[in-house]
Parts: C-alpha cells; structure tokens; sequence
C-alpha cells in the first residue's frame, strides 16, 4: 500500500512538473500586458493576432514546414531500405553501420550545427536552403532506422519468404507484404522525424541565412529582442496544432497501434 501512494505521488509530481509550466505559458498568452507576466491582470486577444501578423513568422513558419516535410520524406527513403538491410543481416558489421546510422542522436546538436556549418558553408559554399535541407535529414535520420527497425524486430519474416515461395518477386513482396505490415511503424517514424525536424534549434540556429530561416531560430531572435508574450501565443498556437494532429492520429491510425 506504501510502495502504491509513494508511486502515485511520484507520478503526480512528475505530470506537475510537465503541465505547470504549460498552464503558465497559457495564462500570459491572454495577458494584456506588453510583458509576459504571471498572472495576468487583464484578457486580450491581441498576441494571437499580432503572431499572424508577423512576416517573419509566417515566412520561418512555411519555410520550416517544408523542410521538416522534404527531410523526413528523404530520410525515409533512404531509412527504411536501410533499417530492412539491418533487420535482415545479422553480423558485426551490421552492427557498427547501425550504430554509424545513429551516431547522430549521439553527438551534441550544437556540434553537428557547427561541423555542418564549417562544412557545407564555409568550405563548399552551398546554398542555404540545401545546408538547411541537409542538416535536417542528418537529424530525422536516425528516428526513421530506430523506429523502422523496431517495427522489423517485431515483424515475422516467414510471411515474406511465404510469398517468395508462391512466385512473389522479392521487391514486389517488400512493397506488398513487408510495408503493410509497418505502417505503423511508418507512420510513427516519419511523426517523430517531422517534429524532431521541425523543432531542431542547434541545426537551424547555425546553417540559418539571409533569405531563409528556420521558424526555431526565427522565435529564438524575437525572443532576444522581445519580451512580450507574442512567444507565450506561438507556443499555445503549437500547442493546439499538436493535439489536433494526435487527435487525427488516434482516429485514423490509433496512438495503441503505433506504439506497438
């Protein structure tokens, strides 16, 4: 009975820890103040609008979303063949290729933004766009293998050598045997790739240039200049755009199916 309220209490102050800090963040969203205080002492509206009213915003915001879209579509074309060369060969030199393809989750952000930033900008001189591109896909990789290849570990290989026997040509029983069998996987891999991606900041903080910046570093720089709770309103606007997409997510995948 001791150890099931001591664990209990534990729980509550970890899911305390988590959403107090959240329901701070709400509140001064709808403060009318021109400084992010707690609590308010007056309701407006006008922070929302003043996000949507940003240019730079809007522009870092559409320019995230593709890039975040592009490398983890990139990432997983690239991923999956590799998480099933994985799965299917097991030896030490599997291993350390796995172990290279992860080696990203590993290294600090910050290191990776600065060596890509010496290496793509300084001495090849690459555009921004593609620095920024490849950054990303650099960072999404490793969750699309990791996941993947769980799904992998988990899926039995008897059926696709089954269908091999029935006259399935090999990449044809990849396509209609072994992916099907993963979209959950799938699903939840290019989720976490994508929300990775598009909140990276050590990445997008250093490969960031004139023309084209990162919605992480675009809400980075207000901030530095700015103490209004314009940021208190992205983040309840990022927030909301989250629990659509689990919603959507739940009722169309279910959240069960892809933590399996």
């Amino acid at each position: 009975m001791r150890k099931n309220k001591a664990l209990t209490l534990y729980v509550v102050l970890v899911f305390s820890f988590l959403l107090i800090p959240l329901a701070i963040i709400t509140v001064t969203a709808f403060g009318g103040e021109s400084v992010i205080r707690f609590p308010i002492s007056s309701f407006s509206l006008k922070w929302f609008v003043n996000v949507f009213k940003t240019h730079s915003f809007r522009k870092s915001f559409a320019a995230s979303i593709i890039i975040a879209v592009t490398a983890t579509l990139i990432a997983m074309l690239l991923g999956i063949p590799a998480a099933y060369a994985l799965s299917k060969t097991k030896s030490r030199t599997s291993g350390f290729i796995k172990s290279l393809f992860l080696s990203p989750t590993i290294v600090p952000g910050i290191v990776i933004g600065f060596v890509l930033y010496q290496f793509l900008v300084i001495t090849f001189k690459v555009p921004v766009y593609f620095g920024l591109l490849t950054g990303h896909f650099l960072v999404t990789l490793p969750y699309i293998i990791r996941v993947v290849g769980s799904s992998l570990e988990q899926f039995d290989f008897s059926v696709e050598e089954a269908a091999w026997s029935l006259g399935c040509r090999k990449p044809e029983a990849f396509f209609k045997v072994v992916l099907p069998n993963i979209s959950s996987g799938i699903s939840a891999a290019f989720m976490l790739s994508f929300i990775n991606s598009f909140n990276n900041i050590p990445v997008s903080m250093f490969l960031t240039g004139p023309g084209v910046s990162a919605f992480p570093a675009t809400l980075m720089n207000y901030i530095e200049y700015n103490y209004d709770p314009t940021v208190s309103a992205v983040s309840v606007l990022l927030m909301l755009c989250t629990m659509v997409l689990m919603i959507i997510v739940d009722r169309t995948l279910g959240i069960a199916s892809m933590a399996g």
